[in-house]
């Protein structure tokens, strides 16, 4: 090709580039097309041809970048440069008029910015010479994914824009209902599992390492935030997502700027019920101070702004049919009914299952097969069978029998006096074997990422894993034939078991699974302790020094560590090379001069500066005994903001209470 048709060509690339783009911008932003579809597919095809024939005048932001084609063996990691900070909730007007209260000590002249809260996975996009250079999900707040090929097939995301400066935009990826609906008519066709949510639906679709499959899943996002809007010339909230919309950027129409708190109140009121006619999901209402200058000086806690807040919306009741009650085993062996529903959205979650907690709770609300039921679900939490609706019965309902026998094993269930619920104590039952397993790696115990309960399920059924110790004899020859399992995903799946060998003792004995042995007191017993063994060989008597370990617990872990299968289990993980000692602060490492050395803490309400785990860390680590009830033998409270019944028991038993000012004063003495 001569050079002037090589000239015309790549002229002709960037006439197409820009048109495209612009096109783009009118159907997904502004929803104002102005050409048919038939003309933007032509015009796609014809710079899809000429990008085939010469490759080297494709761009990594070109249009035809939206359909994908990129596969990646994985996410790098991505540290934001500003942290991407969670925000604190509110779930009624007295949580909203503490929150104004609060900025307006600091800031009196504050007004705010109302902003639908979109149920999607929020991300952040960043822009340098004007093309977009890389995007990362949240993550931790700290360190995110990076997901930048996939972000690029999203058609409301600019791959382009008007601004030669660096710049960070941060926004909520989400799916719409009508898209979530028609991919979830695919996923039944194909037998696949259903997403429950827009946000689980998005998240998935984000986290595709094919992006040709991001691509097809139509997801859109609105963009709700510029970490440095000041380096744009704004002075306001408000002026910054102005400025990004004209940047080419989705941002919702449907925000307001309110003068005070009482115009908050109305913004959520109309919302609270209008938001079902939204053609996507949204989970509550954003609150922000406007102005940038007043956020500066409201500052942040470790996790949160105190300048903004998030209004949860009140748990929402909906009408279903319960058309079965299952049971299922836990680890301990404890048998629970469910409800197998009909099919119903609530809270923005499809709903086809919910607990029915115990044989007493049925009983007592009369609760059958074929009931219409209410059902109940409030943010997340697992959702519950509030009552039947008597009045809709029609004669085809089944009365609630509890069943006598172990559905999984068929042994003889067991209700001990003065229990409500049942158990299958077959230690043998594949149910328990299962749930044991898949608590041994759960995130508060081992950790162990990739090892999922369907992945331990598959190992179970092919005989690869009976107990934990068979967890660390895996080989990549075991994993390869299981199901969706594929080199790479075996190979990080044993990197992960690799690394669970390091954990520190208290993991190990919170998986385990020594009954009534919670996380919180596997850490007091693994800083008491400090290794296995000491453990393994204390006596009754030894527990009784340790606080918050009572008799009940004492005698589980004597009888746990007297079981001849256990000790030999330990024995395994021993010679497989799992970490056996404590790797915490010691407390005969800390300061026996400090104020709260020996001290028994309790600590209740909610800390602006850092959450109650994060306090109760510290404490610990300065030789405190942090304890979850008041009693005589307290030394101090710490009560946060909404403290209830242990600041009135604290305060009847004469145990001294310290305001989060001066704990932090007194911790840091």
């Amino acid at each position: 090709m001569s050079n002037g048709g090589l000239v015309m060509e790549k002229l002709r690339i960037e006439e197409l580039t820009k048109l495209l783009t612009q096109y783009n911008h009118e159907y997904y932003v502004l929803d104002k097309p102005s050409v048919s579809d038939r003309e933007y597919d032509r015009l796609m095809q014809e710079l899809m041809e000429l990008e085939e024939k010469h490759p080297e005048l494709k761009s990594n932001t070109s249009p035809t970048v939206r359909v994908g084609g990129k596969v990646l063996e994985g996410f790098n990691k991505i540290e934001h440069e500003k942290p991407m900070l969670s925000l604190s909730n509110a779930f009624n007007e007295g949580d909203l008029r503490d929150f104004d209260t609060r900025v307006k000590k600091v800031s009196p002249k504050a007004t705010y910015v109302c902003e639908l809260k979109i149920d999607g996975l929020a991300v952040t996009l960043h822009y340098n010479n004007g093309a977009f250079v890389k995007g990362a999900t949240r993550g931790d707040g700290v360190i995110g994914e990076d997901i930048s090929e996939n972000l690029k097939t999203i058609k409301t995301i600019p791959l382009h824009i008007n601004n030669n400066q660096p710049l960070e935009v941060r926004g909520e990826v989400y799916m719409s209902k009508a898209t979530l609906e028609k991919l979830n008519e695919e996923r039944a066709a194909k037998g696949e599992e259903l997403f429950a949510n827009p946000r689980n639906a998005a998240a998935g679709s984000l986290r595709q390492l094919d992006s040709r499959i991001a691509a097809k899943r139509n997801l859109a996002m609105f963009c709700y935030a510029v970490p440095s809007a000041a380096d744009l010339g704004c002075t306001t909230h408000e002026e910054s997502l102005q400025k990004i919309s004209e940047l080419g950027f989705n941002v919702n129409p449907n925000r307001q700027v309110c003068e005070n708190i009482d115009e908050v109140l109305e913004y959520i009121n109309r919302w609270t019920n209008a938001r079902f006619d939204l053609p996507y999901e949204i989970d509550g209402i954003v609150i922000k101070v406007n102005q940038l200058q007043e956020q500066d000086k409201l500052g942040n806690t470790v996790k949160s702004p105190r300048w903004a807040i998030a209004y949860k919306f009140p748990a929402e009741e909906v009408e279903t049919i319960l058309t079965d009650i299952i049971f299922t085993v836990g680890r301990t062996g404890m048998v629970t009914p469910n409800a197998v529903l009909e099919p119903v959205r609530v809270a923005g979650t499809r709903v086809s299952r919910a607990t029915l907690h115990n044989e007493d709770y049925v009983t007592s609300r009369d609760i059958r097969i074929n009931d219409r039921v209410i059902i109940r679900k409030a943010g997340e939490i697992i959702p519950e069978v509030v009552k039947p609706v008597i009045d809709a019965r029609n004669g085809d309902e089944i009365p609630f029998e509890m069943i006598s026998t172990c559905p999984r094993c068929s042994s003889e269930l067991v209700r001990e006096a003065g229990e409500a619920d049942y158990y299958c104590l077959n230690i043998d039952c594949p149910a328990r074997i299962v749930e044991s397993l898949s608590h041994f790696v759960s995130r508060d115990a081992m950790n162990i990422d990739g090892l999922g309960i369907k992945v331990v399920e598959q190992l179970f059924e092919h005989k690869l894993i009976e107990n934990v110790a068979d967890i660390y004899r895996l080989t990549k020859e075991q994993l390869l034939p299981l199901e969706r399992m594929g080199d790479k995903k075996a190979t990080n799946l044993l990197n992960a078991i690799e690394a669970s060998k390091e954990n520190s003792l208290e993991k190990l004995l919170f998986g385990l699974g020594i009954r009534h042995v919670g996380s919180k007191t596997a850490k007091v017993l693994a800083t008491q302790f400090e290794n296995m063994d000491s453990l393994m060989d204390a006596k009754f008597d030894d527990f009784k020094v340790v606080a918050e370990v009572g008799d009940v617990i004492a005698n589980s872990i004597v009888h746990y560590f007297s079981q001849t299968a256990n000790v030999e289990l330990i024995d395994q993980l021993k010679e497989l090379g799992l970490n056996m000692s404590y790797k915490g602060a010691r407390l005969a490492d800390a300061n026996t001069e400090h104020v709260f050395f020996g001290k028994t803490v309790v600590l209740t309400g909610t800390l602006e500066t850092l959450s109650r785990k994060e306090a109760g860390i510290k404490l610990e680590s300065l030789g405190a005994k942090v304890s979850g009830s008041i009693s005589s033998n307290t030394d101090y409270l710490i009560a946060g903001a909404k403290s209830g019944s242990k600041l009135t028991k604290a305060q009847q038993l004469g145990v001294t209470v310290l305001d989060e000012a001066t704990f932090l004063s007194m911790m840091n003495e």
